[in-house]
């Protein structure tokens, strides 16, 4: 394992610790631990211009991702650690172990004690969650749960996309029913008939517009469309 002491700029082609590159206190995302959900979060973040440093004790991921991202060897399990590469100083924190609960709650509970503002923690099981929670996580969130339940209105029926917002609220892209096609929305009555609301409309080789009432549907175009989701379910079923 690297020095998590004196960090060498050298090692993986990165610069570490303090050193890193954060232009300032209170910015930036440490994502911990590059499994497939951390290292998906770090790159994509990295892919953004956003401020992310990684940390993974995995030799054989550091050497995967290095020059990909910005990344420390360490053990963030290890409070002293943390203090290493001033965790405290990002804006937030992702936990992304989830398969050692041991080592996803210990990482957890340093990063609350050392004051991070804004702390995201991967959980695998509803009571892994709760004792994130507990300890002081702000934010839980279950990638694999969230995903397959994602796929699974995706395979099931005709929409494109599927975000669920909250519980009762939910946003999807979708293809008009063929009782859209060549109406505008006032003619339609979507809202009235099926109480969903159309968002706005994206036609080929156009620009994506916000719906009005005098908005156009044809049968190329994209729909996304907002409302409960067992009545996007039904809307969507629509010939």
């Amino acid at each position: 394992m690297a020095d998590t002491t004196r960090p060498d700029p050298k090692d993986h082609g990165k610069d570490h610790g303090r050193d890193h590159g954060r232009k300032e206190a209170g910015s930036g995302v440490l994502v911990i631990g590059l499994g497939r959900f951390g290292s998906a979060l770090a790159l994509t973040l990295e892919k953004l211009g956003h401020d992310v440093l990684a940390v993974e004790r995995n030799p054989d991921l550091i050497r995967h991702f290095s020059g990909r991202v910005p990344l420390v060897e360490a053990d963030a399990a290890n409070p002293e650690a943390l203090e290493q590469i001033a965790a405290e100083d990002f804006a937030a924190a992702v936990v992304g172990v989830g398969t050692s609960l041991e080592a996803s709650m210990l990482i957890t509970g340093n990063l609350v004690d050392m004051g991070v503002r804004q702390i995201w923690a991967k959980a695998i099981s509803p009571e892994h969650a709760r004792i994130l929670t507990r300890i002081g996580a702000h934010h839980v969130v279950f990638p694999e749960a969230d995903a397959g339940s994602r796929l699974a209105h995706l395979v099931s029926g005709k929409l494109l996309d599927y975000i669920e917002v909250e519980g009762d609220f939910t946003i999807v892209k979708m293809r008009p029913p063929r009782e859209m096609q060549g109406f505008d929305l006032s003619q339609s009555k979507i809202r009235t008939r099926y109480g969903v609301t159309v968002l706005g409309v994206k036609s080929p080789g156009v620009e994506f517009v916000y719906a009005t009432p005098e908005t156009r549907v044809s049968a190329d175009d994209i729909l996304i469309v907002a409302g409960h989701p067992e009545l996007l379910e039904r809307f969507a079923a629509r010939p």
